[in-house]
């Protein structure tokens, strides 16, 4: 089964954290630059971390370079 997110990213923030929206969205504030997927890295962990899943079961599916990512949590 797998369960599916949208996620708005704000990289480069002074500070991380996250909320949830009341659509389900999750924004989602991350220190890293977008630069060399560090950021895209840097979201699969703190979705992984939030969720209490491993790295390996959370893929960006759609958004790569975009700040509107979709995510597909494998369960």
């Amino acid at each position: 089964m797998q369960k599916i997110i949208s996620v708005i990213v704000k990289p480069g923030s002074k500070k991380e954290g996250y909320e949830t929206l009341n659509d389900g969205t999750l924004r989602l504030a991350i220190k890293e630059r977008p630069v060399e997927n560090m950021a895209n890295e840097a979201v699969i962990e703190k979705v992984a971390k939030i969720y209490g899943k491993p790295k390996s079961k959370i893929t960006i599916k759609y958004g790569l370079k975009s700040k509107n990512k979709v995510i597909v949590i494998d369960e």
